[in-house]
């Protein structure tokens, strides 16, 4: 949006100084035109009271009153080539641009300009116009593929919860049928909990565009903190762990990154199967801290990793109960916000790896 609202201003930064131009050139020629076409007029006044200026034998001053004639003349067609010239190339198409705006006012931002001259100004607003229009657009196919995606997401477990309300009302039910419907309807309240959370921490996050002052801590100490934490879930499956953290201290964002292992771990532990291997590395250079969340899980194909970070998006559609296709958007979201990069590799069937790159250094934080 930042950018969007950029080359607005520089689009009409650049109208203003056409604008400023052309009134330029237009004031130019016709003081000039208006300065000789007032010599003629004189002449012809003087001529008109018995002065025959044309008559006088001072040769000097006939010279100059042909010269302003001629002058006059040359003003003439010029103003009118160069008028000629500004209305097609600056006028015209700077009335295309106020049409296609109050299309884009309309909601219409499909709309593109073409632009065949060779006014350097007046090409830089026309693409700068051009480029608004596409980002705009690109921004409310996002904005209708959110709200669709949000709508389903919050349809499904609500839909869940009223019918198991409903269920709930049948006086015959038995206690262990009700505790169970109950349990239902908890976990579907906590689904939607879980998604609201996650939608206002992306939101926020993305309307950010500065963090709070980067803590010191141990980073080694935090991920164990999310393994501990997640100890029921990896227990359960009775997986084997793989652990290996030194001792490294960052400076960074500590609960923003603390999301990032929860999310990472929990997807491992969610995507293997009972008796899996989930293996954590954690790793430095002079210049990065390197993070490695491996599984043997179900693994993922080309297309689904090309897409894995997009907000809704789901690879493995049988288990779309499990989570909303947020969690990874998240991490990407988090992960740039200190500067560094997360990367995904994964083979179908034979588990995923999680690479995370943080700087050591972090700038502008």
């Amino acid at each position: 949006m930042k950018k969007i609202i950029q080359n607005r201003m520089r689009a009409i930064k650049a109208h203003k100084t056409h604008t400023f131009r052309v009134k330029f050139v237009f004031l130019f020629f016709g003081i000039l035109s208006g300065s000789t076409f007032l010599i003629f007029t004189t002449l012809i006044f003087l001529e008109k009271y018995g002065i025959h200026v044309f008559r006088m034998q001072n040769a000097v001053f006939r010279r100059f009153i042909l010269a302003s004639l001629i002058l006059t003349i040359l003003c003439v067609i010029i103003s009118f080539f160069v008028a000629y010239f500004l209305m097609n190339m600056v006028i015209k198409p700077l009335d295309k641009m106020s049409h296609a705006s109050q299309k884009i006012a309309k909601g219409d931002y499909s709309v593109q300009l073409k632009y065949h001259g060779t006014i350097r100004e007046v090409k830089t607003t026309i693409e700068n116009f051009n480029r608004m229009a596409r980002e705009l657009n690109s921004v409310e196919m996002i904005r209708k593929d959110f709200i669709t995606n949000v709508s389903h997401e919050f349809k499904t477990p609500l839909s869940s919860i009223m019918g198991y309300v409903t269920l709930l009302q049948d006086n015959e039910l038995s206690e262990s049928e009700r505790q169970a419907y109950i349990q239902k309807v908890f976990f579907n309240i906590n689904k939607l909990n879980d998604l609201t959370e996650n939608i206002l921490q992306l939101s926020k996050l993305e309307n950010q565009d500065y963090l709070s002052a980067p803590t010191v801590y141990r980073l080694d100490e935090q991920i164990r903190e999310a393994i501990v934490l997640l100890e029921p879930r990896w227990s359960e499956k009775q997986m084997e762990l793989d652990i290996d953290l030194p001792e490294i201290t960052w400076a960074g964002q500590k609960a923003l990154l603390f999301q990032v292992w929860l999310n990472l771990i929990s997807n491992a532990i969610k995507f293997s199967e009972t008796g899996g291997r989930l293996l954590l590395r954690l790793s430095e250079t002079p210049d990065v801290v390197k993070i490695i969340v491996s599984d043997t899980g179900i693994g993922m194909t080309a297309e689904t990793q090309t897409h894995i970070f997009e907000k809704f998006y789901q690879g493995d559609t049988s288990r779309r109960a499990q989570g909303s296709g947020l969690g990874l958007a998240l991490c990407k979201t988090i992960v740039e916000k200190c500067h560094g990069k997360i990367y995904v590799t994964s083979e179908l069937g034979k588990g995923s790896v999680f690479l995370v790159v943080l700087p050591k250094v972090l700038e502008d934080m």
